[in-house]
């Protein structure tokens, strides 16, 4: 088993720590502040090839392994958490890209793979979650259009997004409603669609989280990715590097409470010596290092997999949970080990804590990992 890094991958993953050093860490608190979401920053990413991470450079982008993505939303989440919707983006060019036809290619792939283009993918309704086959969004054809009408709810990026892939029923007959889905490509700007104003949230305030409307919103034919009703098929296809992106801005971030955590306690002296000299500090620091590299370690090894064309249901859903429930774990011991300093907002770490929750919901709630490790397990 080889756990070292290629020299391009050390590259890749160099080139995404140095840029969120520069040109992310100087500005996240303002960011986060002022609740502004900065399109320069997206368009310098797009610049050095991360706006399309996973499409092949034919069709305009860097043609990245799982693995090489995911070290990249790693470094990225280091410095912030907000870099979570580009990874979103990134998702939408990848389900575009692997099932779209030529014409879509120039439409839809390159524009977004450019950056001149940002992504949200549209899944989650007011009553369908996890539980996707609840969901009510339906769009009925009519000759060369679809009629779009329904809703979603956090939506990553809506608002700013110019292409939103909506997975809706477009058949209401199908006994099994994953079997009567399709994914539409609806652009901002159509008429009848309408986007709420931000939600406010928890955290990750830079990035805006909204709810869409549709009424009776006309979708072209030609807007239809891939097959009709093969639209669920192709979203599970994609869920595994989703959640993997999940896992790995966990382990960035639970990195980036580690190293505040370690800092601060080397520096701050009680009873005549450094705290990090105590024993108590020192089984927390290492509990947290300790459960980071388990966590890096998992995410690497589901990447591995997806790259590898191996069955990762199981590894990645693994990842998922054991990431993000580390995450939050870590930023909490990292405010305690601040003591009174880390409920304040001049240290990092509240913001931290507040971030790592958003990780234990998205792409399937934790407790549905449960359910698909579980599911795995009785299949093998």
């Amino acid at each position: 088993m080889l756990f070292e890094l290629s020299d391009q991958q050390k590259m890749i993953q160099k080139m995404a720590k140095d840029y969120a050093a520069k040109e992310i860490a100087p500005y996240v608190d303002e960011w986060e502040e002022n609740h502004f979401f900065s399109r320069d920053n997206f368009k310098k990413l797009a610049q050095l090839g991360l706006a399309g991470m996973y499409a092949p450079p034919e069709k305009g982008g860097s043609g990245l392994s799982v693995l090489e993505g995911v070290l990249v939303i790693e470094q990225l989440s280091r410095v912030m958490r907000g870099m979570n919707y580009l990874a979103v983006h990134n998702m939408v060019v990848r389900d575009i890209e692997e099932n779209c036809n030529e014409g879509q290619v120039e439409r839809f792939v390159r524009p977004l793979a450019a950056g001149e283009k940002l992504g949200s993918l549209c899944i989650t309704e007011p009553n369908a979650g996890s539980d996707v086959a609840a969901m009510r969004s339906f769009a009925r054809r009519e000759g060369d259009h679809y009629v779009l009408n329904g809703s979603k709810v956090f939506i990553t990026g809506a608002g700013q997004s110019e292409i939103y892939l909506i997975l809706c029923k477009t058949n209401l007959d199908a006994p099994n409603p994953l079997k009567g889905m399709s994914l539409l490509v609806v652009e901002k700007g159509t008429p009848g669609f309408t986007i709420s104003p931000p939600e406010k949230k928890l955290g990750l305030a830079s990035v805006p989280v909204c709810q869409l409307f549709f009424e009776d919103v006309k979708v072209p034919v030609d807007n239809l990715i891939g097959e009709e009703n093969k639209g669920f098929i192709m979203f599970a296809n994609g869920i595994n590097i989703g959640r993997l992106n999940v896992a790995a801005e966990a382990v960035g971030g639970a990195q980036a409470s580690l190293e505040a955590a370690t800092a601060y306690a080397r520096e701050r002296v009680a009873f005549s010596k450094p705290i990090i000299e105590y024993g108590a500090i020192q089984s927390r620091i290492a509990n947290m290092a300790i459960n980071i590299e388990a966590a890096r370690l998992m995410v690497y090894k589901g990447a591995y997999l997806v790259d590898t064309n191996q069955r990762a249901v199981k590894q990645c859903s693994m990842a998922k949970k054991f990431a993000t429930d580390m995450s939050f774990q870590a930023a909490s011991d990292a405010i305690d080990i601040h003591g009174g300093y880390g409920y304040l907002r001049d240290y990092k770490v509240e913001r931290y804590l507040r971030e790592a929750k958003r990780g234990q919901i998205v792409e399937g709630t934790n407790q549905i990992q449960d359910r698909m490790i579980v599911n795995e397990i009785i299949k093998e």
